[in-house]
């Protein structure tokens, strides 16, 4: 099989495409620039990433998406919600993640990366979605993989699947993966920001930081 994954420089889509690899083939990765304040770090992560695997890198830009999107992870007239770890598992996470919400964000990804799949004759797009973030992202979801995989079968010619090698594990143990599998989580960018270092107060931020105290 061959694969193209979706690469955002974070640790979750890092560790799904380390599993892949041991797996298939893959072909492709794509990173997204949709004017999100962390656009440069990801881009330069992913880049090294896909150096590291030795995997052909690709970046999309999609000015169209930054023009539609007023939320806090683009508008630079928004702050992205700054939390603590008590925080993160109350209703004031739900408010962070509406507040960062994209429209439609995965989906297009997505289906970009499925016209890229079926160009190329790849069988599957891999993608870093898990499941402490399913919780407030639904588009992270298996619901949503299981929908989306259903329109694939008929949008393109040679049914195109989507797959996260950590679709039902949280980010504790992705961390616990990462790990045991030796994944450059060095190279990884996580933070919602795009300063000199990570902000450390994002939901991003502090749920990396959790699942590292619990390992």
């Amino acid at each position: 099989m061959k694969s193209i994954v979706l690469l955002s420089g974070g640790l979750d889509s890092t560790v799904s495409l380390h599993i892949a690899k041991e797996k298939m083939e893959v072909v492709l990765a794509l990173t997204f620039d949709y004017g999100q304040k962390s656009a440069t770090r990801e881009i330069t992560a992913a880049t090294s990433i896909s150096r590291h695997y030795e995997i052909p890198h690709k970046v999309v830009e999609l000015p169209w998406l930054q023009e539609i999107t007023n939320t806090a992870l683009v508008a630079v007239d928004k702050v992205v919600p700054l939390l603590n770890q008590q925080e993160l598992d109350s209703a004031k996470a739900n408010s962070s993640a509406e507040a960062v919400w994209v429209p439609n964000r995965n989906g297009v990804f997505i289906n970009i990366a499925a016209a890229f799949a079926e160009s190329i004759d790849a069988d599957m797009i891999i993608t870093g979605f898990n499941a402490e973030e399913a919780v407030t992202f639904p588009d992270n979801s298996m619901p949503f993989v299981e929908s989306i995989k259903k329109s694939l079968s008929y949008s393109t010619l040679n049914k195109v699947k989507v797959n996260s090698y950590v679709q039902g594990v949280n980010k504790a143990g992705i961390i616990k993966l990462a790990k045991e599998k030796a994944v450059p989580v060095q190279l990884c960018w996580s933070c919602y920001l795009g300063g000199e270092a990570p902000c450390g107060e994002c939901e991003s931020c502090l749920r990396l930081a959790r699942a590292m105290d619990e390992n």
